[in-house]
C-alpha cells in the first residue's frame, strides 16, 4: 500500500505584487462593527491570489501581524442593459483578522 501524498503547490504563470492583490477595502456597516469587535478587515482581492498572497501582502502594505484569512469567491449580479440580461462578473473577497495589538485606519 502507498501513502497518501499531499496535493502539490499551485503554480502559477503570474506572480502578484501586494498593492496588486488587494484592489480595496470593503468598508460597510457590517464591517466597521467587525474591525471594532473582532478585528477582522475585508478587502476586495484579485480573484487569483490565494490566502498566503492576501496574508503577505496585508502584513506588508499594513505593516500589521496577520492571525487568519478567509476567502470566498462572490458570484455576479443578473443585470438588466436596455432588454437585455447581462451579469456583473464575479469577484473575490477576503476577510483578514488581525493580532490584537494591531488595527487599519481606513478613514
Amino acid at each position: 500500500m502507498s501513502a497518501i501524498q499531499p496535493p502539490k503547490p499551485v503554480e502559477r504563470k503570474i506572480e502578484l505584487e501586494p498593492h496588486q492583490v488587494l484592489l480595496k477595502p470593503l468598508v460597510t456597516e457590517k464591517g466597521v462593527h467587525r474591525a471594532t469587535r473582532n478585528n477582522q478587515y475585508a478587502f476586495q482581492i484579485h480573484r487569483d491570489a490565494t490566502k498566503l498572497d492576501v496574508k503577505k501582502a496585508v502584513e506588508h502594505l499594513f505593516d500589521v501581524k496577520v492571525l487568519k484569512v478567509r476567502t470566498q469567491t462572490r458570484k455576479g449580479k443578473a443585470r438588466r442593459f436596455k432588454y437585455k440580461i447581462g451579469r456583473t462578473s464575479d469577484w473575490k473577497k477576503a476577510i483578514v483578522s488581525l493580532h490584537e495589538d494591531h488595527r487599519i485606519d481606513f478613514f
